[in-house]
């Protein structure tokens, strides 16, 4: 299966159209079949490179509608930054401080074995694990 192959078929999971714009971010993004973890800005400066003209906001905005859909998971790791994920199962990542990466951490190795009570009429949808790591 070719690269745009997978993107279109990825699109189509998540009933997203697959726009001029949408194929060349999701080729970026799944095209190679390897999970990424991506900023809007990397995204964006990735695609410079393939001479398809998008806009930082369209990037923003799609990797917004790649989330909606279900395709990819935004992990916030601060209040002002945000990388999206295209590995959508439960797992935690490492947080590098030092070259602001964003790794998958093993979930085999990760335990929790309670979380809080959520308040009345509420349901846990996710829960993050984000272990920022530093230089010792």
């Amino acid at each position: 299966m070719t690269g745009t192959e997978r993107s279109a078929d990825w699109l189509k999971t998540g009933g997203l159209r697959p726009t001029r714009q949408r194929l060349a971010l999701a080729e970026l993004l799944i095209g190679d079949g390897m999970d990424r973890h991506v900023t809007a800005e990397s995204l964006y400066a990735l695609s410079l490179g393939t001479g398809e003209r998008v806009s930082l906001a369209t990037v923003y905005n799609t990797l917004r509608a790649f989330c909606d859909a279900g395709l990819m998971n935004e992990v916030v790791v601060d209040g002002s930054k945000s990388y999206f994920d295209t590995r959508i199962d439960d797992h935690p990542h490492f947080y590098w401080e030092d070259s602001h990466a964003l790794t998958d951490a093993p979930a085999e190795e990760l335990e929790i074995s309670s979380l809080p009570q959520v308040p009345p009429g509420m349901a846990v949808s996710r829960v993050d694990v984000v272990i920022r790591l530093r230089k010792a």
